[in-house]
C-alpha cells in the first residue's frame, strides 16, 4: 500500500507540506544551531516540515515564526556522479535571479554531511502551487486557461534561452563545444549504472543519436529539466508562473535539449500508453497547446530553426528512460521505501521503445 503522510497545506487537493517521512528526517537542532548567524532572521531551532512532492532531491520549508527558507538536498543511498550537485544548484540560484526574476535567490550553501545528512542549500521561499498531472478541480473545464499555461510554460523557458550566460557570471558554468555528444555519452553511462537487465533498443538508440547531433545554433542556459511540475504558478491564476525550481542539472549548452525535455514531457490525446504512463504535465487536456504549437511558438519567440526539433524530442525520450531506471533501482536496492516507483523499469523500457519507433519514422530513416 502507498503511504501517504497526513497534509499539512492542501490546497484543492493538492498537499503540499507533511511531517517530514520517518526516513527523511534532518534533525530541527542541528540544522538550527549550524544555520545560525548565517541567515537573517534564522535564529534558534526551526520547524521543519517536507514537501511531499517531487521525485529526486527531497525539499524542506525551515519556519523561523513568520520567515520561512526552503532547504534541499539529493536523495537517501549514492547518487551517480554528478548528479543532484547541490552545489552547481546553489551556484546557478545565487545569481540567476538578478536576470531571471522566476528563479528563487539562494543564500547558503553547506557541503557538511554530518548537518542534514548530505551537502544541501537554502533558497528563498515562493508562494503558490505546483501542477502536477491533474488540473486543480477549481481550475478544471477552462480550455483558455489551459492555452495561457502554455504560452506560459514555453515563453518562461525562451526567456531563459535570451539571457547572456556570461552577463550573470555564468559563463564557465559548462562547455559547450561537443555539448550534445557529453549529454547522449554521459546519459548512456548513467542507463549502465542502473540497469538491471538489457533493455532491447537502448544501445542503437544511443547509436542512432550519436550519429545524427545537429550543429548548435545558439548557446544558452540550459536548465535539463524544465516542465511544469518545475514550475510554480499564481494560486489564483495558473497562467502566471511565480517560479521556475530544480536547477541541479544547469549548465551552458544547447538550449533546443530544453525545448527536446519539454516535448518529451508533452502528453497529447492519442499518445501511446508508454508515452502517457510518465506525463507530469495535464497537457492533454482540452485548450492545451499540441507539441507542434509548442515548436512553433518557441520557434517564433527565439527566432531559431525548428528543423531538428524532433531529434531533441527523441534524445529527450531516451533521457527520461533513463531518468525512470534510475528511480526504480534506487527503489529495486531498498535505497527509498516511495512505492511511487514500483514499476518503473517497465515504463522506462516502453519509453525507449517510443523513442526508437520516432527514430525510424520520415526524413529520420
Amino acid at each position: 500500500m502507498k503511504r501517504k503522510a497526513a497534509a499539512i497545506e492542501n490546497p484543492e487537493g493538492f498537499a503540499e507540506l507533511i511531517p517530514m517521512r520517518p526516513d527523511e528526517r534532518i534533525d530541527p537542532v542541528t540544522v538550527g544551531d549550524y544555520l545560525r548567524g548565517k541567515l537573517a532572521d534564522a535564529d534558534g531551532t526551526p520547524e521543519i516540515l517536507q514537501f511531499e512532492g517531487g521525485k529526486a532531491n527531497l525539499t524542506y520549508l525551515l519556519r523561523y515564526g513568520e520567515r520561512e527558507f526552503v532547504l534541499r538536498r539529493p536523495p537517501l543511498g549514492p547518487v551517480p556522479a554528478k548528479s543532484h550537485d547541490m552545489e552547481r544548484e546553489a551556484r546557478v540560484l545565487s545569481v540567476l535571479y538578478r536576470a531571471y526574476p522566476l528563479a528563487p535567490r539562494a543564500y547558503h550553501y553547506c557541503a557538511d554531511p554530518s548537518i542534514a545528512g548530505a551537502p544541501f542549500f537554502v533558497m528563498e521561499r515562493r508562494k503558490g502551487i505546483v501542477i502536477r498531472e491533474q488540473m486543480p478541480e477549481r481550475f478544471q473545464g477552462r480550455p483558455e486557461l489551459n492555452r495561457r499555461m502554455s504560452a506560459m510554460i514555453v515563453d518562461g523557458m525562451a526567456a531563459l534561452h535570451g539571457i547572456d550566460p556570461e552577463s550573470i557570471g555564468l559563463g564557465g558554468l559548462g562547455r559547450p563545444e561537443g555539448f550534445m555528444e557529453r549529454q547522449i555519452a554521459g546519459w548512456k553511462q548513467r542507463w549502465e549504472g542502473a540497469k538491471i537487465v538489457d533493455v532491447p533498443g537502448f544501445d542503437e538508440l544511443h547509436d542512432w543519436l550519436m550519429a545524427r547531433v545537429p550543429r548548435p545554433q545558439r548557446v544558452s542556459l540550459v536548465h535539463n529539466d524544465f516542465k511544469l511540475d518545475n514550475m510554480m504558478v499564481d494560486r489564483d491564476d495558473p497562467g502566471v508562473c511565480v517560479a521556475v525550481f530544480d536547477w541541479d542539472m544547469c549548465t551552458v549548452g544547447d538550449p533546443l535539449v530544453d525545448l527536446g525535455t519539454l516535448l518529451g514531457y508533452w502528453a497529447e490525446r492519442g499518445d501511446s500508453g508508454a508515452r502517457q504512463a510518465f506525463a507530469p504535465m495535464p497537457t492533454q487536456q482540452d485548450g492545451f497547446y499540441t507539441r507542434a504549437e509548442v515548436v512553433e511558438r518557441y520557434g517564433r519567440k527565439t527566432g531559431l530553426d525548428m528543423s531538428d526539433a524532433e531529434f531533441y524530442e527523441i534524445f529527450a525520450l531516451y533521457k527520461t528512460a533513463v531518468v525512470i531506471q534510475q528511480l526504480f533501482v534506487r527503489y529495486h536496492r531498498g535505497l527509498t521505501q516511495d512505492t511511487r516507483f514500483q514499476g518503473y523499469d517497465r515504463k522506462g523500457a516502453d519509453l525507449i521503445q517510443v523513442a526508437w519507433a520516432m527514430a525510424n519514422r520520415g526524413r529520420w530513416v
